[in-house]
């Protein structure tokens, strides 16, 4: 006999509504991209703004490359990213 067990589980947390802190479809956003480092991880985020930007005419774009994936963001680039962008999308390559 064989026997098949679903690895699924049922989830433990309540699901709980997300509510964009901002509407980019009200007024032009300004999209931080940020890549880890990795080779690929620009070249994905370059189709992702592509998409964006598709859907957000209006908004604007700033790149930023941590250049090791193995670091957490350097103070001063997290500072100009809070300074410069309503919001960011960060990227892994590989």
């Amino acid at each position: 006999m064989l026997e098949y067990l679903d690895p699924r589980a049922e989830p433990s947390a309540p699901v709980e509504a997300y509510t964009p802190r901002i509407d980019p479809r009200r007024a032009p956003i300004s999209i931080g991209m940020l890549a880890n480092g990795f080779p690929d991880s620009v070249a994905f985020l370059q189709q992702i703004e592509d998409a964006l930007r598709a859907e957000l005419p209006e908004a604007t774009f700033h790149h930023y490359n941590k250049g090791d994936a193995s670091i957490v963001v350097p103070d001063e680039m997290f500072e100009r990213i809070t300074r410069e962008c309503q919001a960011v999308v960060a990227a892994y390559g590989h």
